[in-house]
């Protein structure tokens, strides 16, 4: 029972960690907070510090809320953990499984929102017929990346949110239709009729470059990724779970938290630094979205350490001989 628990705390920790760091990556880069690193070298915690102009007044309260952001959970979850001791593996590793699959059908679904949204946009610049519509002065600011993004992404993502609750289908079949349509179109509309705009080309890219890296935790659940198979196939149940749980916490894992910290550690970090200016491609009348595709490496790094936390629950519950959740319910 007691590795059981370990288990339970490490991945439930391990991915509390991570949607922590997102959340002070917000705070400190969006709304200018003084960050989790400044506030321990400001205390001269944990080797940290000293600053060589330390915190003040309003400034150390918001450290103490971004550092209570990381411990709070963390022992919330040790105690809950604690209190729950018979709590079965796998039903952390569904509720983990659950967590990844409503993240990545929140990102498809504001993907398909936003790309046809921007794209008509797009197109109406383009031909000049915007104006018509919206008027000069907001057309002008649908002009500028950070308005778009601010106005027109950041409401569609947040009802995307809300929809991913409801509509529980990933949809992963229906962008891989719209990708292809979205191609067809080009071709017809190039070699029939003559025509071809930035933005075109533009809602492929962004639509496949979410296809490819959203369907990634999808495909870890139902064990679809390729395998370099040399041994595994022929390992008995222990084994392959003592494999995948290793290959989750030693190889799985710290491929997500490098994404995330050499992208997201400092304001001009590779990820960060397009969020963070809403950075769009040079053709002025293309879509304005290359820097959500930054997004999607989050997104991916996320959803993935969420999934291989979940994998490696199930691993450590074969390993226990825990039965799956259905057989313990019918006996």
């Amino acid at each position: 029972m007691f590795g059981g628990m370990l288990s339970r705390i490490l991945a439930n920790v391990i991915v509390t960690i991570t949607l922590a760091f997102l959340f002070n990556n917000y705070l400190t880069f969006w709304l200018d907070w003084p960050g989790t690193i400044t506030f321990l070298a400001h205390k001269q915690w944990f080797g940290f510090g000293p600053l060589d102009a330390s915190l003040e007044g309003g400034e150390v309260t918001l450290g103490w809320l971004q550092f209570l952001s990381y411990a709070g959970p963390i022992v919330f979850i040790v105690t809950y953990v604690c209190i729950s001791p018979a709590k079965p593996l796998r039903a952390d590793a569904e509720a983990l499984s659950s967590m990844a699959a409503y993240i990545v059908r929140a990102a498809f679904w504001s993907v398909l929102l936003i790309g046809l949204v921007d794209m008509v946009i797009s197109f109406l610049r383009v031909e000049g017929l915007l104006a018509a519509i919206a008027g000069t002065e907001l057309t002008q600011e649908l002009g500028k990346s950070k308005f778009r993004g601010a106005y027109v992404h950041l409401p569609l993502i947040a009802i995307s949110i809300v929809i991913a609750h409801f509509v529980r289908s990933l949809g992963f079949i229906w962008l891989a239709f719209l990708i292809v349509l979205a191609e067809f179109q080009i071709v017809i509309s190039r070699f029939v009729y003559s025509y071809e705009q930035a933005f075109m080309g533009d809602l492929v890219r962004f639509w496949y470059a979410a296809l490819f890296l959203f369907a990634a935790a999808y495909t870890l659940v139902h064990d679809g990724h390729v395998r370099v198979d040399v041994f595994y196939t022929h390992f008995s149940e222990r084994k392959k779970a003592l494999a995948n749980a290793v290959g989750s916490l030693l190889l799985g894992l710290p491929l997500c938290w490098i994404i995330l910290s050499t992208g997201m550690w400092d304001r001009g970090s590779s990820l960060n630094s397009p969020l963070l200016s809403f950075e769009i491609s040079q053709s002025g009348f293309g879509m304005y979205v290359k820097y959500l595709m930054s997004g999607f490496l989050v997104i991916f790094a996320v959803s993935m350490t969420v999934q291989f936390m979940s994998y490696f629950l199930n691993s450590m519950a074969t390993l226990r001989d825990e039965p799956t959740l259905n057989a313990a319910a019918s006996s």
